[in-house]
C-alpha cells in the first residue's frame, strides 16, 4: 500500500498563505488519485480538493474554490495544496488521501497522519 506523510501547516494570520505537501512512497504514485480532506474541531472530516492520475483534473469544495489549488508533481512522487487567502474557518488538521480508482467520487483508501493548520483573526 501507499504510505503519504503531510508537511507544511502551521499558524498564519487571516488573509495570509500557506502551502501543504504530501510526499508518497510504498506504491507507484501515477497509480492513485489524490486529494485533501480537512477536520475541525467538533465537526466531521469534509473533503476539500482531489487531483487525477495525471494531474490533467482538479476538483474544489465550494468553500476553497479560487482560493486553494492542489497539484502534483509525479516525478516528486508528491502533491501540493496551495491555500490563498486564509480564513479562520479554515482551520483544520488536514489530511492528504490516495485513491486507487480511476473514476467515481473521490474517497481516502488511504490516509496521511494530518497537519494542523490554524488561521488567527
Amino acid at each position: 500500500q501507499v504510505q503519504l506523510v503531510e508537511s507544511g501547516g502551521g499558524l498564519v494570520q487571516a488573509g495570509g498563505s500557506l502551502r501543504l505537501s504530501c510526499a508518497a512512497s510504498g506504491r507507484t504514485f501515477t497509480n492513485y488519485r489524490m486529494g485533501w480532506f480537512r477536520q475541525a474541531p467538533g465537526k466531521e472530516r469534509e473533503f476539500v480538493a482531489h487531483i487525477s492520475r495525471s494531474g490533467a483534473n482538479t476538483y474544489y469544495a465550494d468553500s476553497v474554490k479560487g482560493r486553494f489549488t492542489i497539484s502534483r508533481v509525479n516525478a516528486k512522487n508528491t502533491m501540493y495544496l496551495q491555500m490563498n487567502s486564509l480564513k479562520p474557518e479554515d482551520t483544520a488538521v488536514y489530511y492528504c488521501a490516495a485513491n486507487p480508482r480511476l473514476y467515481g467520487p473521490f474517497k481516502g483508501d488511504y490516509w496521511g497522519q494530518g497537519t494542523q493548520v490554524t488561521v488567527s483573526s
